[in-house]
């Protein structure tokens, strides 16, 4: 089995095995949106628009403090462990939801879903960047993210397979496929690193306190690398004024669409999950490809593929906030869902270009972070907005954190290389003190 690894092929296979983990990913923490209705018949408190944005805000919340966490573990263990625990764990839980009879069992579920579905991200993509140093990365990227759109648009038909079975069997169901399919990646998954784990830099075997020291050096040491990059904090601003919308259409889009359009949530759930899925699905299979082909020509091909994407999705903001007709919605979702495609694409290909392979789970949990704490406030203030009924006055407002992003974006990254190496030597003295080394660009 181990001789699969070998084969020229298997870096697809991966993508393909982590694809389906990421559409079970985004589609366990997405029904929950949906299903609200549902749920609310059996436990009163989350008829509440407030109290089912402190439920979402929660996974968020705890989602955003485990990311740099995780990011960090990712860098200096074996990730396809890491990958197969995180997807038992948020599986576990959704099965238990499904045996909720509280707002406070469903408050602490979800909080537990939070800290094992941030486990995931930052290892997979740092995974996927490994097992694709050369021209493909934004397209495998890219092809990894539409498992998380079509768990998206899956996780938009909550509402109608509770109401063909029930919410409870909904959950139960789901969680056991997830359980199953972990067996499956603990056969066919390896990992690969193209240098040693940040936590692996020597080789001779230490005193429990000495390692532990010398790991914590690691840490500072890469913590400081990351956050003394200008680069990386540009990175990481346009990655969270991304995230508003982003959390704030998975949270809140169908609720949005429900009374803006005088609907149901039966059919507000699949028009605002499905028509964001799909077009993100083919801003992806778009952005990827393009954005490949345009870095060979120019550097900066990525970022201005990441650019188009953010401006795109300006627009679409503005419609979602002030549109009344279907029209309008179905084409402010399709607008957004391509310019998030396009974006979504290229932020670990972009990463890639100014962090070496030893630091990217590190960064990426860090730009999680972000993310979801920005996003957790954008849902918790969108709830209280709801209340007002003026949801959509909240949507547009998001366009405003997009333009200047995509400034910062075109003005101060600067790349140098598509991939950023680390060349510190394994055994020198820097490396001993717990040094990370220079980053050499090739």
């Amino acid at each position: 089995m181990k001789s699969l690894r070998l084969k020229p092929w298997y870096p697809w296979l991966v993508v393909g095995l982590l694809w389906f983990v990421a559409l079970l990913n985004y589609m366990d923490r997405q029904m929950l949106s949906t299903m609200r209705a549902s749920m609310a018949a059996d436990i009163t408190d989350l008829e509440s628009t407030i109290m089912f944005g402190k439920v979402m805000a929660a996974f968020m919340w705890i989602y955003g403090f485990c990311s740099p966490v995780s990011g960090i573990v990712a860098d200096r263990v074996n990730r396809k462990w890491l990958i197969v625990v995180s997807l038992l764990v948020w599986s576990t839980v959704t099965l238990l939801l499904g045996y909720a009879t509280t707002f406070e069992q469903v408050y602490w579920l979800r909080a537990v879903m939070g800290i094992s579905e941030a486990l995931y991200i930052p290892a997979a993509l740092s995974l996927i960047a490994d097992y694709f140093t050369g021209k493909q990365l934004s397209l495998a990227i890219g092809i990894h993210m539409t498992g998380l759109y079509m768990g998206q648009a899956v996780g938009g038909f909550g509402a109608f397979v509770a109401e063909q079975l029930s919410w409870q069997q909904t959950f139960h169901w789901f969680g056991i496929v997830g359980i199953v399919y972990a067996v499956v990646l603990v056969l066919f998954l390896y990992e690969k690193r193209t240098s040693e784990p940040a936590a692996n830099l020597i080789e001779e075997k230490l005193p429990l306190g000495k390692t532990i020291a010398q790991g914590l050096r690691g840490i500072r040491s890469s913590l400081g690398m990351l956050l003394g990059n200008i680069a990386f904090w540009t990175i990481l601003f346009f990655f969270a004024s991304c995230s508003i919308p982003g959390w704030s259409t998975k949270n809140w889009l169908p609720e949005l669409f429900a009374s803006s359009l005088g609907i149901s949530m039966v059919a507000a759930g699949p028009i605002a999950t499905i028509t964001i899925a799909v077009s993100s699905f083919i801003g992806v299979m778009v952005g990827g490809p393009m954005a490949d082909r345009w870095s060979q020509r120019n550097l900066k091909g990525r970022i201005y593929t990441s650019a188009i994407g953010l401006s795109l999705m300006i627009p679409a903001l503005v419609m979602m906030g002030f549109g009344s007709s279907l029209v309008a919605a179905v084409g402010a979702g399709v607008l957004f869902g391509l310019g998030y495609g396009l974006f979504d694409a290229n932020n670990m290909p972009i990463l890639c270009q100014f962090v070496s392979a030893r630091n990217r789970g590190t960064a990426y949990g860090l730009m999680n972070m972000c993310g979801l704490f920005i996003g957790a406030f954008a849902t918790d203030f969108l709830g209280s907005l709801a209340a007002e009924g003026k949801m959509g006055l909240g949507f547009a407002m998001m366009a405003a954190a997009l333009v200047l992003a995509v400034l910062l974006q075109l003005t101060v990254l600067r790349p140098v290389t598509l991939n950023a190496v680390d060349d510190a030597p394994r055994k020198s003295s820097r490396a001993k003190s717990g040094a990370q080394g220079q980053v050499k660009y090739t």
